[in-house]
């Protein structure tokens, strides 16, 4: 079987089923696992490659209201590929290459039956949905069982874990100008890592606060993680979060509790990394309970203190109100990777989140 992946998280789950060697094409943003490197990249972004969050806001606005297409989609490479299966999205035109382009292309697919799997979800059940399409798709349908019920698994046994204790109230950040929190399956996520999340209903899109709303949150942690960017990419904005939050108001930033997390690789991926991303946010919550995700993950997240400096984390070196942090280094004003676009695969301040 022939698959091409127009997606980062769907190229993701296609591997997981253990279906890597059947990839024959992904998107301009598929960079995980390792060995999806070097396979024909059949999308390119019409973003520029660097920018501010707000700049990057203000273009792909501007795309939308010309009713420009965001991404382009190498028609003739795909049909030179000859694909058997195609995995795109139907969820956010900010996140990926259109699903009507996609249907589109395979229309010029003369001769070939292709079935196009279109991605649509909006909590984690809608993810553990899809996973189970894909492997039906690709012919894999007790690999998909099996992957799903062992990222069911790990997920019960971190929500079992995480709630022995009490609950954090928690601001999850998914874009930073404008200010956007986290939708879909982030409240979940942080429900099962042991927190109350604030400001987002679960399935719905990522809302854009103001200042005077975002001042009535009040929340004790603050993971800002904005979609598509590894973290020092974030890093390299710090300077926005005293204006664009209501900084010497909250009290995650008064007890050191604002982390800024990979949005790249984690979260915003609805692929097998999501339940990766809730034992992230778990190490965030609760890093005296979870020492060995806090370990795991300590390169995919970093603390920031009120003064905008920037720590480490590591192993629990105290009692939890002390946030088990290893404090010292500062890494800020590393320029960034990021892919000079708001959206990695999530909520977006111009799609459905």
């Amino acid at each position: 079987m022939r698959v091409v992946s127009l997606l980062p998280s769907a190229t993701e789950i296609v591997c997981a089923l253990g279906a890597a060697g059947e990839l024959v094409g992904v998107s301009h943003e598929c960079d995980h696992p390792p060995e999806v490197a070097g396979l024909p990249a059949l999308t390119a972004s019409r973003l520029p490659d660097a920018g501010a969050s707000g700049d990057i806001d203000r273009s792909v606005r501007e795309l939308l209201r010309a009713a420009l297409a965001i991404y382009d989609l190498d028609v003739d490479r795909l049909a030179a590929l000859a694909p058997d299966v195609i995995v795109t999205q139907d969820l956010c035109e900010v996140c990926a290459v259109s699903y009507s382009a996609v249907c589109a292309a395979t229309e010029r697919l003369a001769g070939r039956d292709v079935e196009v799997v279109s991605l649509h979800p909006r909590r984690l059940g809608d993810i553990w949905d899809d996973l189970r399409r894909v492997a039906a798709a690709l012919d894999r349908r007790a690999a998909g069982e099996a992957l799903v019920g062992g990222l069911l698994e790990r997920l019960s046994r971190l929500e079992g874990q995480a709630a022995g204790g009490g609950r954090p109230t928690v601001v999850s950040i998914e874009w930073l100008d404008p200010v956007m929190l986290g939708g879909t399956w982030m409240p979940e996520l942080i429900a099962v890592a042991g927190g109350h999340p604030l400001g987002a209903a679960a399935g719905e899109q990522a809302p854009t606060l103001d200042l005077p709303a975002l001042g009535a949150l009040e929340p004790e942690v603050v993971v800002v993680k904005p979609c598509g960017y590894p973290v020092e990419r974030t890093l390299a904005e710090l300077e926005l979060l005293p204006k664009v939050l209501p900084w010497e108001a909250w009290p995650a930033v008064a007890a050191g509790r604002v982390y800024v997390a990979d949005g790249n690789a984690y979260f915003n991926r609805s692929g097998p990394r999501i339940v990766d991303s809730a034992e992230l946010l778990a190490a965030c919550l609760h890093p005296g309970r979870f020492p060995a995700h806090l370990e795991r993950h300590r390169e995919a997240v970093r603390r920031v203190d009120a003064g905008l400096g920037v720590h480490p984390v590591g192993p629990s070196v105290g009692p939890e109100a002390g946030i088990g942090l290893v404090t010292g280094a500062r890494d800020r004003g590393r320029p960034p990777r990021g892919r000079g676009r708001r959206s990695g695969e999530g909520p977006a301040p111009a799609g459905p989140g």
